[in-house]
């Protein structure tokens, strides 16, 4: 449903500096059926929690999705780049498939927290106290995806979870963090800056160096909820000249 807004947008506001933007939705890609995909299996099964993620699911089609691509930087829509991401695309991950921000600041947010490690599945393939990493700003190597075979990886799992054991369905990091086991390389932290929706305490130095910052959280910018100290990183990118946003509560 959104497809045509974004259309209407790029018709009246064509992105600057000779950038392309194509904008695509699921039914462009006809592989995307419930005989290929435990996804949308699930889905068409009555599976609300994988429905309400179908789209944050898709990131585990890239390779399939662009087929002549060798490498994706990928951005969550809470985001603001700050900075010129030309680096990041040739940062080197050292042959493994995805770069991303690790998460384990002393003991906090390891494997153990995302994963039930009651569960055999869980236990033989990856260790609770390995280090977890974030969506928001990744780097994928497409080419070492297709060499190690990720997607049928994540179909494995996601088969194996259908009834939600192995993790909470309703998040698709703990697929991500199965699926690129032992296959993640950290970036370095100024790439990404987290937190901006939850934690209220970011050094501003931090923000004004991070290429990029995430309002990963619950407290989005554009809400009123949001915390008074970052949300002008936010709405200072705001079209205010574009007629339809006068028609949405952005709490600006």
């Amino acid at each position: 449903m959104y497809l045509p807004a974004f259309r209407v947008w790029f018709a009246r506001r064509p992105p600057p500096l000779g950038a392309h933007v194509q904008l695509l939705a699921a039914s462009d890609f006809p592989f995307l059926n419930a005989s290929y995909s435990p996804v949308l299996r699930q889905i068409e099964a009555g599976n609300r929690d994988v429905a309400l993620r179908e789209l944050d699911y898709l990131r585990f089609y890239l390779p399939e999705m662009f087929p002549a691509l060798q490498r994706v930087v990928l951005l969550e829509d809470d985001v603001v780049v700050q900075r010129d991401l030309a680096e990041l695309w040739r940062v080197d991950l050292g042959g493994q498939v995805n770069g991303a921000l690790d998460t384990c600041f002393g003991g906090f947010r390891r494997y153990g927290k995302y994963l039930n490690f009651s569960e055999a599945a869980v236990r033989e393939r990856v260790s609770p106290s390995a280090c977890a990493w974030s969506y928001g700003v990744n780097v994928f190597d497409l080419q070492a995806w297709r060499r190690d075979q990720c997607t049928d990886q994540f179909h494995q799992l996601m088969d194996m979870n259908e009834n939600g054991t192995l993790w909470d369905a309703a998040s698709v990091l703990p697929a991500g963090l199965m699926t690129f086991y032992g296959n993640t390389r950290p970036l370095d932290r100024w790439w990404h800056v987290m937190g901006l929706g939850y934690n209220p305490h970011i050094r501003p130095e931090d923000i004004r160096g991070a290429a990029v910052i995430h309002f990963n959280g619950n407290l989005k910018p554009w809400l009123d909820v949001a915390f008074n100290q970052y949300k002008h990183l936010w709405t200072k990118y705001v079209d205010t000249d574009m007629e339809f946003l006068t028609l949405c509560n952005f709490g600006l």
